[in-house]
């Protein structure tokens, strides 16, 4: 064993195959059925995007069984198609929900393969559940120790930690010992991948697809006899000593004791999570203020390299490179107020109007500035200057709020593509879904 954390897959293999329902509290599923909700709004809305479209076209060619729901497409693929068109739909918006610890979004690459499994195999909405919430904090545990030299290097976190997140998740849905769920992680921890040179393109939606994809792939080869490295993460030229990151044991004691599922961020501006809290500063500023836009003499905003490295694009040319300016998300929300999918069009992100005040935002990296919190300051023409800041990373809402804005989300992301009457009959069966004997009843009314 390597000296840097003995054994650290191995326990995390452990808690996979050996955390049963009746030590996990019933709040902790809860959030997980928010989370789901949230998920699949969000892939629905993504559904019709080009990318979405190339993936079936590929898929269509490449053929297979009919085992799993393409979301919203009356259609069913292979499990492995499914989740990489399902997962891939559902960040093509960069809709979907957060986690610090995971230093990226989670859900949409436990989901995707969690659900084409359970269909496949009809496990209950319990059980599904229940891969979810440990599959997340397998994967959060593993991020917190790779750590933000892991982001900050080149890597695409959603992705090289969506592997394990995922391979965990299905090696507890289909019930793996320990030691095939350990091979599981290592078959998902090889393929980890994922470079955010690609944000701003498919790539990067295509990265959580992938992600679920080859972590499914990984927990069904494990359980076929399978094998790979015991020790994929701590071990000699492993995962942590390749891509950055060193265990860290009281982080490991958190198993089973702690929930991260809780801690999940759902998005309601519908761009990358290092815009909004510059945005939420500048919108703070302009509304307490009660300042006129054309009253506006420069904005300043003080972000991270974090921020920066995500969403730097002073110049974006299209509404998905929209999604990765800061200076368009601010803009956008103080001229129009509206910053969900509609806001990020080709034709409003090259807007004059938009464009006049973009070229008033001044984003400088602040080095005293380390996560996604930011300060902004406006100065209007008479010469008054106001700040605000905002971390809407530490502002995590309570369970009930979040029941209640992600429900509000989710109708408004389905009514357009299900109707009012088939989105409400959707939301109940997610609220009850923990009691739900069979997924395949889930996937009926996903098609």
């Amino acid at each position: 064993m390597s000296e840097n954390g003995a054994g650290f897959t191995a326990k995390l293999a452990s808690f996979v195959a050996h955390t049963y329902d009746e030590n996990i509290p019933q709040w902790v599923y809860e959030h997980a059925k928010v989370a789901f909700m949230d998920w699949l709004a969000v892939t629905f809305a993504g559904k019709d995007d080009p990318l979405v479209k190339i993936l079936i076209d590929y898929t269509e060619m490449m053929g297979g069984k009919k085992q799993a729901t393409i979301i919203g497409y009356n259609m069913k693929k292979d499990m492995s198609s499914a989740a990489l068109i399902n997962g891939s739909a559902s960040h093509v918006l960069d809709y979907d929900d957060t986690l610090v610890s995971f230093f990226g979004h989670p859900s949409v690459t436990i989901f995707p393969s969690l659900l084409a499994l359970s269909e496949w195999q009809g496990k209950s909405g319990k059980d599904f559940l229940t891969a979810y919430i440990i599959g997340l904090q397998v994967g959060s545990t593993i991020g917190a120790c790779a750590s933000l030299d892991h982001y900050m290097g080149g890597w695409h976190a959603t992705s090289t930690l969506g592997h394990l997140a995922s391979a965990a998740a299905c090696s507890r849905l289909l019930g793996l010992s320990e030691k095939q769920a350990t091979y599981a992680l290592g078959i998902g921890g090889t393929q980890s991948s994922g470079l955010k040179r690609v944000f701003g393109t498919m790539c990067k939606p295509f990265h959580a697809g992938r992600a679920s994809q080859s972590g499914l792939l990984a927990a069904l080869l494990a359980e076929k006899g399978f094998t790979s490295a015991e020790d994929i993460l701590e071990g000699p030229q492993g995962f942590f000593e390749a891509l950055k990151g060193k265990v860290n044991e009281d982080i490991l004691t958190m198993l089973g004791v702690g929930w991260d599922v809780q801690n999940l961020q759902q998005k309601y501006h519908a761009s990358c999570h290092a815009t909004h809290s510059p945005l939420e500063a500048a919108l703070a500023i302009i509304k307490g203020e009660n300042i006129e836009l054309d009253a506006i003499k420069s904005i300043t905003i003080h972000a991270s390299t974090l921020s920066l490295q995500a969403a730097g694009k002073n110049e974006p040319a299209s509404g998905l490179e929209g999604k990765f300016s800061i200076s368009y998300c601010v803009a956008n929300a103080l001229l129009r107020g509206v910053t969900g999918m509609q806001a990020f069009t080709d034709e409003k992100v090259n807007d004059p109007a938009v464009r006049t005040i973009m070229k008033k935002i001044n984003v400088i990296n602040d080095p005293k500035i380390m996560a996604l919190e930011s300060i902004v300051e406006v100065e209007v023409n008479n010469g008054k200057s106001f700040n605000a800041f905002s971390d809407i990373l530490q502002q995590t809402p309570s369970l009930e709020v979040k029941k209640e804005r992600v429900a509000s989300k989710f109708l408004d992301l389905c009514e357009p593509v299900l109707g009012k009457k088939k989105s409400l009959a959707l939301k109940k069966k997610i609220e009850a879904m923990d009691t739900l004997q069979d997924m395949k009843d889930m996937a009926k009314i996903l098609l």
